[in-house]
C-alpha cells in the first residue's frame, strides 16, 4: 500500500508538473566571431514570466516580470543583438567562471605550486580573465522547464589548472523563480567561483537610474577593500556604515557620502558575508521598486553576494529599447564566494578537488506589492 501511494503522489506530481511546465522556444542569435552558430533559448511560464538565454557565454539576455498592474516589463539590461556582446564586456547578464570576482596581483598558490593569471582589472583577474566563462560559447540542451549548458574548461585555460567541467541549469518556475542550478568536477586541484552578472532595474531596461530602490542585504559584515578593490581580509561590521542595508534603504540614500569604501568603489561594489543559519537556500537579498511595486528576492546557497551599483556604466550602451545605459542605471547582486579567497585562507575555501563535486543554487524570484 505505501508503494502505491507513493507511485500514486508521483504520478500526480507528474502529471502537475506537465500542466504548468514552461514552454521553451529555440531560435538563432547569429554567429561568434569564429563562424559558430549561437542560439537563445526563450522560457516562458503559464503567467508569461519570459527568461531568454543564450549560450554565448550563458548570458541571460532578457527577463520579463510583472509590475503591480500585472503589466510585463524587462528587468535586465541586455544588448539588442549577439553583436553587442561579442564587442562589449560589461558581463551584462552572463556567467562568470572559473572565479566570479576579482584575483589579487593575478595569482595565487595552491599546493605549494604558484598559478598566474592574466590580468584583466589593473593589477588583478577579473571574472576568471580576458576570456572567461561569459566568452565562450556553452553546449545548450532542453530540460523540463529551462536549459542545460555544459562547459569544459581545459587544463591551464586563463591560468587556471585542472580540466573542469562545468554545468549550469536555468529553469523557471510558476512561482516567477529563475533558478540557476551550477556545478563542476576538476580532474587537478583548481578553485572556482561561478556567478551570474545580471544588472537589473525593476523599473525597467534603461527606465532611469536604480537609486530610489529599496535595497535590504540580510549581512551584518561585509569585506572592504584596498585601492585595487581587493579585499583587505578584515570581516567589518556594516552597523554604523553607508553599508548597513539590513533594513531597506533606497540605493542612493548613501552613495555619496564621505565613505573611503564608497569613495574606492565609486558607489557599491562590495562583498557582504551572508548571516546563513546553515548549508541550504537562504534569502540573501530584497529589492523593491516603489513606482512600479516589483519585488526581487535573492535566495542563495552561498557565503557571500557582491552588491554593485553599476558604477562604470557611462551612456556607451544602447539596450533593447533603444534607451541608453547612463551611469547607476542598473545594479548587480552577484552570489558567489568571497573575492580573492585563493589568496586569503580565512575566507571560505573556493578549492576543488578530484572526486568532489562543486554545488551552488541561486533563485531569482519576482513578486508585487502594494504601493506604499
Amino acid at each position: 500500500m505505501l508503494f502505491g501511494r507513493w507511485v500514486a503522489v508521483g504520478v500526480l506530481g507528474a502529471m502537475g508538473l506537465a500542466a504548468h511546465a514552461a514552454t521553451i522556444k529555440k531560435q538563432p542569435f547569429g554567429k561568434t566571431q569564429g563562424g559558430k552558430q549561437v542560439e537563445l533559448y526563450t522560457l516562458t511560464n503559464s503567467k508569461g514570466v519570459e527568461a531568454a538565454i543564450t549560450n554565448y557565454g550563458g548570458i541571460l539576455t532578457s527577463l520579463k516580470v510583472p509590475d503591480r498592474a500585472g503589466k510585463l516589463g524587462d528587468v535586465v539590461l541586455g544588448f539588442p543583438s549577439l553583436e553587442g556582446y561579442l564587442k562589449n564586456a560589461p558581463y551584462l547578464g552572463a556567467l562568470i567562471g572559473r572565479y566570479g570576482n576579482r584575483i589579487g596581483k593575478a595569482k595565487f598558490t595552491l599546493n605549494g605550486v604558484e598559478y598566474k593569471l592574466p590580468k584583466n582589472d589593473g593589477e588583478n583577474t577579473l571574472h576568471g580573465g580576458p576570456k572567461g566563462f561569459d566568452k565562450v560559447l556553452w553546449t545548450a540542451k532542453e530540460v523540463p522547464n529551462g536549459v542545460e549548458l555544459t562547459y569544459l574548461s581545459k587544463d591551464g585555460e586563463e591560468g587556471f589548472p585542472g580540466n573542469l567541467t562545468v554545468t549550469v541549469v536555468y529553469t523557471l518556475s510558476d512561482d516567477n523563480e529563475l533558478k540557476m542550478d551550477y556545478s563542476a568536477t576538476t580532474d587537478k586541484d583548481t578553485v572556482v567561483n561561478l556567478t551570474n552578472h545580471a544588472y537589473f532595474n525593476l523599473a525597467g531596461e534603461g527606465e532611469g537610474d536604480i537609486l530610489g530602490h529599496l535595497m535590504q542585504i540580510h549581512a551584518d559584515r561585509f569585506t572592504p577593500v584596498d585601492a585595487g578593490l581587493i579585499p583587505t581580509g578584515e570581516l567589518r561590521p556594516v552597523a554604523g556604515t553607508p553599508f548597513d542595508f539590513r533594513k531597506p534603504h533606497a540605493i542612493g540614500a548613501r552613495i555619496n557620502d564621505q565613505d573611503e569604501q564608497l569613495k574606492l568603489g565609486g558607489g557599491y561594489d562590495h562583498n557582504f558575508v551572508l548571516d546563513r543559519k546553515g548549508a541550504g537556500m537562504e534569502l540573501a537579498a530584497r529589492v523593491v521598486e516603489p513606482k512600479t511595486g516589483r519585488v526581487l528576492e535573492v535566495l542563495t546557497t552561498e557565503p557571500g553576494v557582491q552588491f554593485y551599483s553599476g558604477n562604470f556604466l557611462d551612456g556607451t550602451i544602447k539596450g533593447p529599447g533603444g534607451k541608453v545605459y547612463q551611469k547607476r542605471y542598473g545594479f548587480c547582486l552577484e552570489t558567489q564566494h568571497f573575492p580573492d579567497s585563493p589568496n586569503k585562507p580565512a575566507f571560505p575555501s573556493t578549492v576543488l578537488k578530484p572526486g568532489q563535486r562543486y554545488h551552488t543554487t541561486t533563485i531569482y524570484k519576482f513578486s508585487t506589492e502594494a504601493a506604499r
